[in-house]
């Protein structure tokens, strides 16, 4: 830990959150407890010279297949879902920067007095300065997920890793809230995913990932420590790969 330099296994990552992975024990909305636990688990890692984007959800804040289910235009409904990523993405960047972590939040959205505009070119710049980079707006279209988004943004930098941050300790074969007896795979390959419907990600995004064999790593965000031990290679959550 702190005075020992630990070897690391990725050296650029993807870290995929959801947006009610910032809600803490709100029903809406943003804690900030809960920015500032994220800010702290990733700043444990910035010894480490990991290159670091994310891209982070807006279910906390509002969710476009709701809201297509309840009248609202789904293309509509979409892109109020990414606008609040982008709020999602400057409350992660405010309490990033508050602990002295260099940040820049990038929107596939072009917003310029809160965002830059998605440059991949730049985007990839700013990682190998040592900043962290927060993708905003998902992938800028209406039908795709963050979880899509965080496939393609992760391609596109080239990053090791998609690193999924979850409220569990890996994928199941059943809800683990709802069946106690549920079993946790240690390793699962792509197509295993897909057929058994386990809702990883959503299908686009895994089949972006197989078709680039782009590794995937399910974990326990809420565990101190463990986007740490991910990155440093112990056999924390579950692997999906080929």
């Amino acid at each position: 830990m702190p005075g020992k330099k630990e070897k690391t296994v990725y050296k650029r990552i993807l870290l995929k959150l959801s947006g009610e992975s910032l809600l803490g024990k709100q029903s809406f909305g943003i804690d900030p407890d809960v920015a500032n636990f994220i800010a702290e688990e990733i700043k444990s890692v910035s010894d480490l010279n990991v290159q670091i984007g994310i891209v982070v959800g807006g279910g906390n804040i509002f969710r476009g297949l709701e809201a297509d289910s309840k009248g609202i235009d789904r293309t509509s409904a979409d892109y109020m879902g990414m606008l609040a990523t982008v709020i999602n993405s400057l409350a992660l960047q405010s309490a990033l920067e508050m602990h002295g972590l260099p940040t820049r939040v990038q929107s596939s959205i072009e917003m310029h007095e809160i965002a830059e505009p998605f440059i991949q070119r730049k985007a990839v710049r700013h990682l190998e300065k040592g900043r962290i980079v927060i993708f905003a707006g998902g992938t800028g279209n209406p039908y795709f997920t963050t979880d899509t988004a965080a496939s393609l943004r992760a391609m596109e930098i080239k990053a090791d890793i998609i690193m999924k941050a979850t409220k569990v300790d890996g994928v199941y074969d059943s809800d683990p809230v709802k069946n106690k007896s549920a079993k946790m795979f240690k390793k699962i390959s792509y197509i295993d995913v897909l057929t058994k419907d386990l809702k990883v990600m959503d299908a686009t995004a895994i089949s972006l990932c197989r078709d680039n064999l782009l590794p995937i790593i399910v974990f326990n965000l809420q565990k101190k420590g463990n986007i740490r031990s991910v990155i440093c290679g112990k056999k924390i959550g579950t692997y999906v790969g080929e």
